[in-house]
């Protein structure tokens, strides 16, 4: 399904209400994690709980900035807030960093002093709980994500997906440490847990820098944009077509060709009828449309001049 489909008001809609669930989930197992560390002295539940507090900061983050990204263009703002998705995205890739880099130091060193794992039943239950509710929090996050585009939630679903992976390695080696005995797979399955964070914040950072970069579209939706443009036959070609994503925006703007024996009056009416038809697939949609009569344009300058036609 085309994720830029929806209009702003029901993307909003739906990001702000997966934004609640996640701050929900995070905050109940931050909570029991940490109860539960305290009578287990289990490193690698500590190392989850530290992980679990990070995404609560990482969670409330993203329930600001899907709300801040869908207010509307302003005096200071003209192409709209949506980056702010972005860039809370990219705190997030942060702090899976320094989550894993705080696990994998105290990994390091339960492994040169291991200890036993205490109520082992009690930090075996957090982790099966903290797996059931991850779970469910990915499959809403999923749900989203199918419908409206998100990089501030896709983000938040990568972190919770990595978070899901370390819970059941932590599972492993608390059950491992306490029923066989080997207290240093306890920190071992922490130090796994660090390596599956890492992995996750790279994900995470690619994905945000990609829309702060201003990264074109898929290919397939600058494919669609063109053939919705050229519809009518009277609008003969689409060149220097441009895109990029903005939170839950996207920005288009190219050229098109029409026919130069069109009056002025006409080629308007061939422009406005071809960006409904884009706006009725991209409703999020912000559209610039040059028109040039073909055969009869200079090429044009500036910073992103074109190329020669040779060469084009």
């Amino acid at each position: 399904m085309d994720v830029h489909g929806l209009a702003p008001a029901e993307t909003a809609r739906l990001t702000r209400r997966v934004t609640y669930y996640s701050v929900g989930v995070a905050a109940v197992l931050v909570a029991a994690k940490l109860v539960v560390w305290l009578l287990s002295g289990s490193v690698a539940l500590l190392a989850s709980m530290a992980d679990s507090a990070l995404d609560l900061l990482a969670s409330a983050g993203t329930f600001v900035a899907v709300r801040y990204a869908i207010h509307p263009p302003d005096a200071e703002h003209r192409f709209g807030h949506g980056k702010a998705e972005a860039f809370a995205s990219l705190v997030q890739a942060g702090l899976v960093f320094a989550s894993a880099a705080l696990i994998g130091r105290q990994a390091i060193a339960d492994l040169v002093h291991p200890h036993a794992v205490e109520d082992s039943l009690w930090a075996i239950f957090v982790m099966v709980l903290s797996t059931a509710l991850t779970g469910l929090l990915i499959a809403a996050q999923t749900r989203v994500l199918r419908r409206a585009a998100s990089v501030a939630v896709s983000g938040d679903r990568a972190h919770y997906a990595a978070d899901l992976a370390s819970n059941l390695v932590a599972l492993v080696g608390i059950a491992a440490a306490a029923w066989l005995g080997v207290a240093r797979l306890d920190p071992i399955a922490a130090l796994i847990v660090a390596a599956i964070l890492l992995w996750g914040a790279v994900n995470v950072f690619r994905q945000s820098s990609a829309q702060l970069m201003d990264r074109e579209l898929p290919e397939s939706e600058r494919a669609e944009i063109v053939r919705l443009m050229t519809e009518d036959p009277r609008l003969i070609d689409v060149h220097q077509l441009r895109t990029r994503a903005s939170g839950p925006y996207v920005h288009m703007q190219m050229h098109v060709d029409l026919d130069p024996e069109l009056t002025l009056e006409a080629a308007h009416q061939v422009i406005v009828a071809a960006e409904k038809r884009v706006l009725a697939a991209f409703p999020a949609a912000d559209i610039i449309i040059h028109a040039d009569p073909l055969g009869r344009a200079e090429p044009h300058g500036g910073a992103f001049a074109e190329a020669p036609a040779a060469e084009a």
